[in-house]
């Protein structure tokens, strides 16, 4: 299910979204009417469309379309609000000053689902602190770990510093069971900033090379759709699928409230 500004979307709108590939978004989970994080989400599309458009969302129509998709819906949903411009030329992006809202529902499912292998590369992504609808890059070298045996790929800059995952952002326990966020371009994810706001376990800023992997306890990604989940092996280094700061992870990011729509 789909709607543009609050109304069907026409396929002419559609395909100039496929074919343009131009805009930014970002997706949440709803439970019952409530989105962790919502705040954040709205955010987020206000800030990137400043940066990809060059001019202000508005935030509460926005919300009203949200709410208007999501009427009705109970239970568990994922939801992706993209942002983009139906009327924009391939030839003159810099005209393109009208973004439209997309709100797209879909099924939703369990949090915290079961660990993950990931393959490293290196690679930066394009403005990494937006939310882009750019994914060819992420996804080729998501596939291209799988054909290798792994799940999915992390991000590692050309200096060494590992900085992301595919699509989730990447965190270390060390062994005295600090949570260490990788200091490297990242996208500011919305569970992260939700985890990080937490009073405990200690959380610090660091840079993380691959000779650092070994020393590491645990590591984990997190995204709205995954919420905290267990990175089991990372190339050839192996992590616990269990650990105590990972479980104390969860149970702290369930616990946060989500805010109604």
């Amino acid at each position: 299910m789909a709607e543009l500004n609050g109304t069907a979307p026409t396929l002419d709108d559609l395909q100039r979204l496929a074919l343009t590939n131009y805009g930014h978004f970002t997706s949440m989970r709803m439970e019952n009417g409530t989105i962790r994080g919502l705040s954040l989400h709205l955010d987020r599309l206000v800030r990137d469309c400043g940066i990809v458009f060059g001019v202000e969302l508005d935030r509460e129509r926005t919300l009203n379309y949200i709410r208007k998709a999501a009427d009705g819906v109970t239970g568990l949903a994922g939801l992706r609000v993209t942002v983009f411009d139906p009327a924009l030329d391939m030839g003159r992006p810099s005209d393109a000053k009208d973004p439209h809202i997309l709100v797209n529902l879909r099924p939703a499912g369990a949090l915290s689902p079961p660990p993950l292998t990931a393959k490293t590369f290196t690679f930066t992504r394009d403005n990494a602190k937006v939310k882009h609808i750019g994914l060819h890059p992420q996804l080729r070298l998501r596939r291209d770990a799988q054909l290798a045996g792994f799940d999915d790929a992390v991000f590692v800059e050309p200096d060494g510093r590992i900085s992301e995952g595919g699509t989730w952002n990447l965190g270390f326990i060390d062994q005295d069971g600090t949570v260490i966020w990788p200091d490297a371009p990242v996208l500011p994810g919305t569970t992260m900033l939700l985890l990080r706001s937490l009073d405990a376990p200690k959380q610090i800023d660091a840079p993380v090379r691959l000779a650092d992997v070994p020393n590491m306890a645990a590591a984990f990604a997190t995204n709205t759709t995954i919420g905290v989940r267990t990175v089991s092996m990372l190339n050839d280094v192996q992590f616990p699928q269990d650990h105590a700061v990972l479980a104390a992870l969860r149970d702290a990011y369930a616990g946060v409230p989500g805010e109604r729509l």
